[in-house]
């Protein structure tokens, strides 16, 4: 799962989104690092990756991906997953997207200290609306980008959207059936 989900599954209190967030920008041990509901949210978020990267249907779609793609699928795959998201939002939520978005860049920019990166790419994210343009797909051609100058091996995501638009129904259909039990997994995580 990438950003949108996080902060969707992780809860609405402002310390339950950072916290959601940060799981992105974060490693390590947490103890004391944090207020103790970010850290909170952190640890949700960690286990929310390992429920994700572990489950039977993630792994099927993961397997649709050609061999050579393996490697990066699983960034490809979250990218892709905050797309369906994004696109059915309203399947999966009471609160319309953009509501939700602007209420999270809210919390984002009041917060005064952000860790490391996030601390970098929180106006561009809040200015260009990086969850609610998930919702369309051509975007995520420049999500890939951005992800690829990041990789030692950048190469690895050419392609990808070719790849994507041949794959979008059964990758779709793989989403919708996995979603709703992440959504039951978080809740119950939380608490």
């Amino acid at each position: 799962m990438n950003y949108l989900a996080h902060l969707h599954l992780g809860g609405p209190a402002p310390q339950q989104m950072l916290g959601s967030l940060y799981g992105d920008f974060v490693k390590g041990a947490l103890e004391g690092r944090f207020p103790p509901a970010l850290e909170a949210a952190i640890r949700l978020h960690r286990r929310i990756d390992s429920y994700t990267d572990q489950h039977p249907l993630v792994m099927q779609a993961l397997g649709r991906f050609p061999q050579q793609r393996r490697r990066f699928a699983g960034i490809v795959l979250d990218v892709f997953f905050d797309h369906c998201l994004a696109r059915h939002w309203c399947d999966y939520a009471e609160q319309p997207l953009a509501q939700f978005t602007s209420g999270f860049y809210r919390v984002l920019l009041a917060e005064p200290q952000l860790p490391g990166r996030l601390a970098r790419i929180a106006p561009f994210m809040a200015a260009d609306d990086w969850l609610g343009a998930y919702g369309d797909f051509a975007t995520l051609e420049q999500v890939f980008d951005g992800i690829a100058r990041r990789l030692s091996r950048p190469q690895g995501l050419t392609g990808v959207m070719t790849e994507l638009e041949h794959l979008y129904e059964p990758l779709l259909a793989d989403f919708r059936a996995f979603y709703p039990q992440l959504q039951a997994f978080a809740s119950a995580a939380r608490g």
